[in-house]
């Protein structure tokens, strides 16, 4: 029987199927930053972890040694799936390191930060779900989230009224989630980061993404119009069943059991109920905030993100939207926005850089 392609560029929950490296002396832009760069002897990658939904969360601090007053800081949180610290995937053949490169561009431009194994991923694991991967929902992960902040703004040498939360694709959800109090009391957050956001409630993320597919298999004549209609209508029928109860029937045909199922039912169940746009509306006034989006990006598109950026509007937070070209949804120059191209070794958008860098020396 036909089934879907792998849908490596779908956005989905898959997560529950020694000493610290010294880096170059970072030079920030902001004259704050600046300085505290350069009085910093070095960078290092320190080793932690920290407690969490009844489990230990493995992680990396990023921060300098010999700064003499503290520097500002950012929790960075990466996207959906097995994704961990540094933004590899398990399911992926190699790495991509889009969280690892965004701690790169952060030490140099003066501000700590913190990167973290979400359950399900590096050393983290699965830690005390093993047998009830089922009963895992978005709880948990907030939970890490909001930990993970606390964490770090306790640790010596991170100004904690200069704290902020940079998310990654479905991370960015979790970062509206801290900031507008969806993930529990948490320290204050100065500054957002939004990298190629949701811009959907998750379950209309999915059928969108699922028709795009379906839509250019069409266009290849590797399938008929009358299967398309008929894959959507199945699709369309289980999201409709599973917000109205939460549950999925086991063994959806035509390959969509891959994104819904009974393990995943429940954190999709309850991550579709936020709206990002929504969250958007409900930051603190003069929140500063910055988003990218990208017409390369084949996960998240630019008009998503514009409802994200209406959102902060209605807040009256202070935005600046990156709009891309030709980088895709992992942050890689590549026109292709090809899912198959993420772990292959491109550049990571020097435009992206640049606004993070003009950021972080306004904002932190």
């Amino acid at each position: 029987m036909w089934s879907l392609r792998r849908l490596s560029s779908v956005i989905v929950l898959l997560a529950l199927l020694g000493s610290g490296t010294v880096l170059a002396e970072g030079t920030g832009a902001g004259a704050s930053t600046t300085t505290q760069a350069k009085r910093a002897v070095s960078w290092v990658d320190e080793p932690v972890s920290f407690q969490a939904a009844g489990m230990t969360v493995d992680a990396t601090f990023r921060h300098p040694v010999g700064a003499t007053s503290p520097v500002p800081a950012v929790l960075l949180i990466a996207g959906s799936g097995p994704t961990d610290r540094d933004g590899n995937s398990a399911v992926e053949p190699g790495p991509i390191d889009t969280i690892k490169t965004l701690a790169d561009w952060l030490s140099q431009d003066g501000a700590a930060s913190l990167r973290y194994d979400k359950l399900g991923s590096g050393q983290t694991g699965i830690g005390p779900f093993a047998d009830k991967v089922d009963s895992v929902g978005i709880t948990v992960y907030e939970q890490e989230a909001a930990a993970a902040l606390k964490f770090l703004s306790r640790r010596p040498g991170v100004g904690d009224q200069r704290l902020a939360v940079f998310g990654h694709s479905e991370g960015a959800l979790f970062a509206l989630l801290l900031a507008t109090g969806g993930a529990g009391k948490v320290p204050r957050i100065h500054a957002l980061g939004l990298f190629e956001p949701l811009g959907l409630r998750y379950l209309d993320l999915i059928t969108v993404q699922v028709d795009a597919q379906l839509k250019a298999q069409v266009k290849a004549g590797e399938i008929t119009k009358k299967l398309e209609a008929t894959v959507e209508s199945t699709l369309n029928k289980a999201v409709t069943h599973l917000r109205a109860t939460g549950s999925v029937a086991a063994n959806l045909p035509y390959g969509l059991d891959g994104i819904l199922n009974p393990a995943t039912a429940k954190y999709l169940y309850q991550a579709d109920k936020f709206d990002p746009e929504t969250l958007a509306a409900e930051v603190a006034a003069r929140t500063p905030v910055i988003l990218s989006c990208s017409n390369a990006d084949s996960q998240v598109s630019c008009s998503q993100v514009s409802r994200v950026v209406q959102g902060f509007a209605e807040a009256g937070a202070s935005t600046t939207l990156v709009r891309q070209i030709g980088v895709d949804h992992v942050l890689k120059v590549d026109p292709t926005g090809s899912a198959t191209n993420y772990t292959k070794s491109l550049p990571f958008s020097p435009a992206l850089k640049k606004a993070i860098r003009a950021f972080v020396g306004r904002s932190l």
